[in-house]
């Protein structure tokens, strides 16, 4: 008879450290059907809207980041640590994990803590090349920590723990014919962009976009516009039949597919799965996060030509040039396309997900 196990994954906050343990956690389904899988997370961020409708069970903590500057979330960030380390350990004593998987974010932290103190083995997943806070804190809990970028082993103290394994990216991203995915948008077949600042969405692409949508318009051009939750509701006025304006996209397949151009951040998931997907990419590194790994992410590829780097602070002026030039020329897109192919590591899912497993002895 096979042992029956049980995972606990813990991340999110954002898709970037939400869809790595999803893409794992089906995986780890899909090579060991005998598996209970269980998320903890916050439940108003994307993992509290996401992962009930796939499924698994989902346990919420009161947690938030640190901001950087002094406001009301900080006076309260001691009270809701404390809070959510008596509830991430009476989570984990409920669920009884074998193994709990920190998928990064602030919210794995007393969640990951709490499983180690009950005994559960600790596996951790860092997307960025500069690691997080959390990954910092909790990595001498860890049993294996799986990098994606070989420039992280340096800021981490544990080498022996870790593995390069890349970044997990979900099976079911796949794409599908780009016609069919069109319609399904109600969209037409015309060249057409996906812009995404990630699930909270980024000011200055959404700044960007609505100042030059004219000029945009004019190159006849479609637009699928994910603002992000935060700037829906300013910019959802400038939708047209050929602008389809929303705060989250749930049918990331479509999307990705009925697109010949992406513009995103350059978060480490995404790149991952516009790697594995073979797209054009225009990445906005954004400014606001730690060591600025978001700009060495995007560099990395746009030194090999395999995306094409706007800083922030000049997107809204290089961004029509920019796609004039590559509307007028796509022989870049093709090219960009060939080049980010070598970016992608699609195996990363499964040897992450199978070495879960072996440390179980499974």
């Amino acid at each position: 008879m096979d042992k029956r196990i049980k995972i606990l994954f813990a991340g999110g906050g954002t898709g970037g450290h939400l869809y790595p343990a999803i893409a794992v956690a089906e995986e780890i389904q899909n090579l060991y059907p005998h598996t209970e899988i269980a998320f903890i997370g916050s439940k108003d961020k994307i993992e509290g809207r996401v992962v009930p409708t796939l499924g698994y069970q989902f346990y919420h903590i009161w947690i938030s980041g640190f901001q950087r500057k002094l406001t009301l979330q900080n006076l309260l960030f001691p009270v809701k640590l404390i809070s959510s380390l008596i509830k991430s350990l009476f989570i984990c004593m409920k669920f009884k994990a074998d193994i709990a998987v920190g998928s990064g974010g602030y919210v794995s932290g007393p969640a990951i803590w709490a499983a180690k103190v009950m005994g559960a083995k600790i596996v951790l997943l860092e997307q960025n090349t500069y690691p997080g806070i959390t990954t910092r804190i909790l990595e001498k809990f860890a049993d294996e920590i799986h990098v994606t970028f070989e420039e992280s082993i340096k800021y981490l103290r544990f080498k022996d723990k870790i593995k390069i394994s890349g970044n997990p990216v979900r099976n079911s991203l796949r794409l599908i014919d780009k016609q069919e995915a069109r319609t399904k948008l109600g969209l037409k077949d015309k060249f057409t962009i996906l812009i995404t600042g990630g699930s909270l969405g980024a000011a200055t692409i959404n700044k960007g976009i609505a100042e030059n949508l004219e000029k945009i318009n004019e190159m006849g051009i479609q637009l699928i516009w994910q603002t992000g939750k935060y700037y829906y509701e300013q910019y959802k006025h400038l939708a047209q039949e050929n602008i389809k304006i929303m705060d989250f996209i749930d049918d990331m397949q479509a999307a990705f597919s009925a697109c010949d151009l992406v513009i995103s951040r350059a978060g480490a998931s995404a790149i991952s799965e516009i790697a594995v997907l073979k797209l054009p990419v225009i990445l906005v590194p954004s400014p606001n996060v730690a060591a600025n790994h978001q700009y060495y992410n995007a560099k990395s590829l746009a030194d090999k030509n395999a995306a094409i780097l706007i800083e922030d602070k000049d997107f809204v002026n290089e961004i029509v040039p920019t796609l004039s030039k590559i509307f007028n020329n796509q022989d870049i897109l093709v090219e960009l396309s060939k080049n980010i192919e070598t970016f992608a590591k699609p195996e990363a899912t499964n040897v992450i997900a199978n070495s879960v497993l072996k440390i179980l002895k499974i």
